[in-house]
């Protein structure tokens, strides 16, 4: 498929093949309100081509983990729904870096647990840093602390 430089328009297979996104994907992020079209008489959709700039500002969000509930936030901040420019994601990116400096401190904390508690194979529950932090389990009495309900 090639399109003219004065296609204006989408269908949502066009912008499928151009995005690398499915056209599910395209009408979760259209339901999501990640994305708009317009509707032609016949009720099928039409995207302009700018938006093919906001499918890969969504996209690269997702890849380093933002969730779309703050890709949708960062999107509504653009003034009559503006496809984004390399300021706008200069802005965004540097607004997200400290969540994802957090996110990644965490994991680390987790990847060092997990090597703590392969060590001991899951079978000291007293020790488990994973399933049981520091005995607290163990202050509440014998038992299947984690079944039993309050």
């Amino acid at each position: 498929m090639t399109l003219s430089w004065q296609t204006r328009e989408l269908t949502v297979g066009e912008l499928a093949e151009r995005s690398g996104v499915a056209p599910s994907a395209l009408r979760f992020y259209e339901r999501q309100g990640l994305i708009t079209s317009r509707r032609t008489h016949g009720n099928q959709r039409r995207f302009s081509r700018e938006t093919l700039r906001r499918v890969a500002f969504i996209r690269v969000a997702q890849r380093v983990g933002i969730p779309l509930t703050r890709v949708k936030k960062a999107l509504a901040l653009l003034p009559d729904e503006r496809t984004p420019t390399r300021e706008d994601w200069e802005k965004v990116s540097l607004s997200w870096k400290d969540d994802l400096t957090s996110r990644i401190e965490q994991l680390q904390r987790l990847r060092d647990d997990l090597t703590d508690c392969i060590g001991c194979g899951c079978l000291s529950v007293d020790r488990c840093a994973l399933a049981n932090p520091r005995d607290t389990l163990g202050d509440d009495g014998p038992g299947p602390r984690r079944l039993m309900t309050p």
